[in-house]
C-alpha cells in the first residue's frame, strides 16, 4: 500500500485520463472541424469506376480485351481518331509523364480510345508508339467516363486494378501530372 494520500492518487490518476483522452479528442475535432483546405494530388479524384472486361479492338482491326490494361497505371485520353492539335498535345503529355517516370516508366501504360469511326491519318501517331489505339466508338466503356459531352477534354488515369480514378484538368501541367503519377507509385504495391 502507498502512505500517499488518496487525494493525490486521484490527481494522477486524473491527468493520466487526460492525457489519454486529449489526443483523441483533438484529432476528432480537427478531422471533422477544420478539414485541410487543400490536398496533394493534382488531378481530381473522381468516383472509382470500374472498366468492364469489353472486347473492343485496336486501330489496324486487332482484337484487344480491356483487362489486358490491369495490372499497370494507364493514362488514357478519349479523342477522335482524326486528332486535332490538343489531341496531339495529349499524347505528348501522356508519353513524357510516362518517361518522366524513370525506371517505373515500365509499371506505367498509355491509352487512347477513339470515340468515331474515323481513320487514323498515318504517320501522325507515329511519335507516340507504345500508346494502344483502341477503338471505343458506340461502347458502353465510353459511358463510364466523366462528363460525356466534354470527356475528350481531359486525360484520365486508371489504377492497376482496372478503376477509372482521376481525371486531370483541361489543360493539364505535366510537371504536378509527373508528381502526381510518382506519389502514387511510390505508395503502390501493385502495379
Amino acid at each position: 500500500m502507498s502512505d500517499a494520500p488518496p487525494k493525490q492518487s486521484r490527481t494522477v490518476l486524473w491527468i493520466m485520463l487526460a492525457l489519454t483522452i486529449t489526443p483523441v479528442a483533438a484529432s476528432y475535432l480537427i478531422y471533422y472541424f477544420w478539414p485541410p483546405s487543400r490536398t496533394v494530388n493534382y488531378g481530381e479524384l473522381i468516383e472509382p469506376r470500374r472498366l468492364p472486361d469489353a472486347r473492343l479492338a485496336l486501330a489496324d482491326g486487332t482484337p484487344f480485351q480491356l483487362s489486358s490494361l490491369r495490372g499497370r497505371w494507364v493514362l488514357v485520353m478519349v479523342d477522335s481518331a482524326a486528332c486535332d492539335a490538343y489531341c496531339e498535345k495529349k499524347l505528348y503529355y501522356m508519353r513524357q509523364v510516362r518517361l518522366a517516370q524513370g525506371k517505373e516508366m515500365e509499371r506505367v501504360g498509355r491509352a487512347f480510345l477513339i470515340n468515331d469511326s474515323a481513320t487514323t491519318v498515318p504517320g501522325k501517331l507515329a511519335p507516340y508508339t507504345g500508346t494502344w489505339l483502341i477503338r471505343a466508338a458506340g461502347n458502353e466503356v465510353l459511358g463510364l467516363f466523366p462528363a460525356p459531352r466534354a470527356h475528350s477534354a481531359h486525360i484520365y488515369l486508371i489504377d492497376p486494378l482496372g478503376n477509372l480514378m482521376i481525371r486531370y484538368p483541361r489543360e493539364p501541367d505535366p510537371r504536378r501530372m509527373i508528381e502526381d503519377l510518382k506519389r502514387l507509385l511510390k505508395a503502390s504495391r501493385i502495379g
